[in-house]
């Protein structure tokens, strides 16, 4: 069995920013799909994050639009969420 490959600072994480008119702002549920904005795919966090305050910000009179940047890396391997916290290891008293 061979050991996954340490995790370094400049690994692709890919990320999604899309986004479109809701019909209801209390849901994400959306008017149409098929006027989603894609605004594109990203290699990291930082620069989804970019791009997602960009649209937003361009958006900001229309409160039914929403921009949401996806975390397609955990879809696509879901041992990159570095969110997720480890079980605690019970020392031996």
């Amino acid at each position: 069995m061979t050991k996954a490959p340490a995790k370094t600072s400049d690994e692709q994480l890919l990320h999604m920013v899309f986004g479109g008119e809701l019909a209801d702002i209390q849901a994400v549920t959306f008017k149409d799909l098929a006027k989603l904005d894609v605004v594109g795919f990203y290699p990291n966090y930082a620069e989804a994050h970019k791009a997602w305050l960009g649209k937003a910000r361009e958006t900001i009179d229309n409160a039914q639009m929403r921009y949401f940047i996806v975390h397609m890396h955990r879809l696509l391997d879901p041992s990159t969420d570095v969110t997720k916290k480890k079980p605690a290891v019970k020392k031996k008293a």
